[in-house]
């Protein structure tokens, strides 16, 4: 049975080589409809430097987040994934969250670090390309689906899983603000202006 989870506070996982551009259309806009997104890193107050060589302190240490202070964990790509198990604590802190029902959202390389931890075996999921997550030694590709962003439903009390790859982040935010309920009646039109550059979609997003 999922548990009674926070409804307005996203977070979000930042770690070294972080990819920065994956997760930006998702944090903007949620903070756009009232959420709150806050940072969540290895250690608290310790800067994390992204891709690009951003430095980000997070506000929160992975170890005190707990799922019933969240409505969502969000896990963008790094290059760490594929380097070893360091960001492994967040893969597992995901698996916590599920099972306590609250949804998780993972791009590109969390895609990976996801299938290491045994969460992508029985659930519907994407990624880069499948061979791709092959290369983990992961039992789940008869459930992959070569799209732009997945959601499996979270069932018997768990929560949805969010997967895209690296080039989909437009889609990657649709599905996350799906999960959460943001933008409803307004989420093709947000789509179709970010992914499609249709000029149509601005005037009905700000109808």
């Amino acid at each position: 049975m999922g548990i009674e989870s926070d409804t307005t506070t996203v977070h979000l996982a930042v770690y070294d080589t972080l990819a920065d551009w994956e997760t930006g259309h998702a944090t903007a806009w949620l903070a756009r409809a009232g959420f709150t997104v806050r940072t969540v890193g290895p250690v608290a107050g310790e800067p994390v430097t992204t891709l690009a060589g951003i430095r980000i302190v997070p506000d929160l240490a992975l170890a005190d987040l707990r799922p019933e202070d969240s409505a969502l964990l969000i896990l963008p790509g790094a290059e760490k994934y594929d380097d070893g198990d360091e960001l492994a604590p967040f893969t597992a802190t995901a698996r916590a969250f599920l099972d306590a029902g609250v949804p998780v959202a993972a791009i590109c390389g969390a895609t990976a670090g996801l299938a290491k931890e045994g969460l992508l075996d029985d659930r519907p999921h994407t990624s880069a390309v499948s061979f791709y997550l092959a290369a983990t030694g992961y039992q789940g590709g008869e459930h992959y689906v070569d799209a732009d962003a997945v959601t499996a439903e979270g069932g018997a009390g768990t929560g949805a899983l969010i997967t895209a790859g690296p080039t989909e982040p437009v889609a990657f935010a649709r599905e996350v603000f799906a999960a959460l309920g943001a933008y409803e009646g307004k989420r093709d039109a947000w789509y179709r202006l970010f992914h499609d550059s249709d000029p149509a979609a601005f005037a009905e997003l700000n109808a």
